[in-house]
């Protein structure tokens, strides 16, 4: 999996390309949290638009990171998650405590 990283204002925004599996779970997990420590950032936005696929590593990787920022009052969203991957997500019960976004300009308007 590549992840783009990109910050806004004092958001990370994180583009992930490829799969989100239990190969490639520990390394994202890992590097976005290099990234939230290295920058002091506390709002993240997981943006899933090209995401092919995820599986429940995928989910354990979102879920970390959101009990992560919200031990700092942070906050997390999702935004552009394909119909397969928001259907992982509505499976899960995610969308109870996760926002999902259209785009990425609501998700950081929102957040």
């Amino acid at each position: 999996m590549y992840l783009k990283f990109e910050e806004s204002n004092d958001k990370l925004i994180v583009h992930m390309i490829g799969e989100l599996d239990h190969h490639s779970a520990e390394e994202v997990r890992n590097k976005i949290d290099d990234k939230l420590n290295q920058d002091k950032i506390i709002k993240l936005i997981l943006d899933f638009k090209n995401v092919s696929f995820m599986d429940s590593s995928g989910i354990g990787v979102v879920i970390g990171r959101y009990k992560k920022l919200k031990m700092k009052r942070g906050n997390i969203c999702i935004s552009r998650a394909t119909d397969s991957i928001k259907r992982v997500f509505e499976l899960s019960g995610m969308f109870k405590i996760i926002s999902l976004y259209d785009t990425i300009e609501e998700a950081v308007q929102s957040i």
